[in-house]
């Protein structure tokens, strides 16, 4: 019989071999016990026990997060992420019903791509994420900070001038390796208003305009920051609210999935037509550590998946909001 328990014990040790077989057993466990999804694949007469392949799963289109609570099961969660919004836009929420989970997981995850967290000094340098509260992104910053045991990681506000003369003392330091993991505009900011040569550090950069500037391309935003901070690449981030999970560029646009996530394209004009591969497509994600809420996500992302599980971000379907988690849009 499957429990959460035992779907936490196969996150670690699945393979490629053994990811489908997982993710189906998951699906029909959500399928069964999360009452939201039960009714969205009733409503489109799928017959669970039909569905035999990745592609046939049913994904939840994310908007339901806006206007719905996304459970798996009966539990109090134990906080609730929130995506940032606008004005006119309603804000998604994630209940999350172990925080200690998602942070030892985000870790996990990090490290999975880069090593261990005690090998960098983290520079935080996310002032609208700060602004507001429920941010999963802050909170697994905030875990970085920490366990990385350093006095140099830390969040910079509106201190940029500490920013910049810990950068110049973290120039010399041989033991660590340091990031300095910005929102866009906040980074665009710092290599408008200083002549930097950030060439020593790692630059990771998440999270779009917010709103303060106009959305850009990736490829736009990547070519501005490593000529002004005089770096050879940059390094992204992939996460949102609605997944526990995050996705990374080693530099370049092309972004890497963990073991227990997976990305599939869909046809842009038929949701139920899916793996489509090297052509422009919708993002839909498999999450294996979401098996709280609900695994399986039709995003609203435009993107390019590749054989092997590497994918673009392209930008924004019509007429989707602007969140802004990374997602970059002309």
């Amino acid at each position: 019989m499957n429990t959460f328990k035992s779907f936490e014990t196969k996150l670690y040790t699945l393979n490629d071999q053994s990811f489908s077989d997982i993710a189906l057993e998951l699906f029909r466990f959500q399928a069964s016990e999360n009452p939201i999804y039960r009714a969205f694949i009733e409503n489109l007469s799928t017959r669970v026990g039909e569905v035999r392949t990745l592609e046939q799963i049913p994904f939840l289109p994310i908007s339901f997060f806006k206007h719905e609570v996304i459970k798996t099961g009966k539990w109090q969660e134990e906080t609730v992420f929130t995506s940032s919004g606008t004005t006119t836009t309603r804000a998604s929420r994630h209940a999350v019903q172990n925080l200690q989970f998602y942070l030892q997981h985000a870790q996990k995850n990090f490290e999975w791509f880069f090593g261990p967290v005690t090998d960098y000094n983290f520079l935080a340098l996310l002032p609208s994420y700060l602004e507001r509260e429920g941010s999963s992104l802050i909170a697994m910053m905030d875990s970085f900070v920490k366990e990385s045991h350093t006095p140099y990681s830390g969040f910079y506000l509106k201190n940029t001038e500490k920013l910049l003369k810990d950068l110049e003392v973290l120039r010399f330091d041989k033991r660590r390796k340091t990031i300095l993991w910005g929102v866009s505009f906040a980074l665009l900011d710092l290599a408008e208003n200083h002549s930097l040569d950030l060439s020593p550090f790692m630059i990771f950069e998440t999270g779009g305009m917010k709103g303060r500037r106009k959305e850009i391309t990736r490829k736009a935003l990547h070519d501005k920051l490593t000529n002004a901070l005089q770096i050879s690449e940059m390094y992204s981030e992939y996460g949102m609210t609605e997944l526990l999970s995050q996705a990374y560029t080693k530099g370049g646009h092309r972004f890497y999935t963990p073991p227990w996530m997976k990305v599939i394209g869909r046809d842009l004009t038929d949701p139920f037509h899916k793996g489509l591969q090297n052509e422009t497509a919708g993002i839909n994600v498999i999450d294996l550590a979401n098996w709280h809420s609900i695994a399986f996500i039709e995003t609203e992302d435009l993107g390019k998946v590749y054989e092997g599980g590497s994918f673009e971000v392209l930008g924004r379907l019509d007429n989707s909001d602007i969140r802004g988690c990374n997602l970059l849009i002309e």
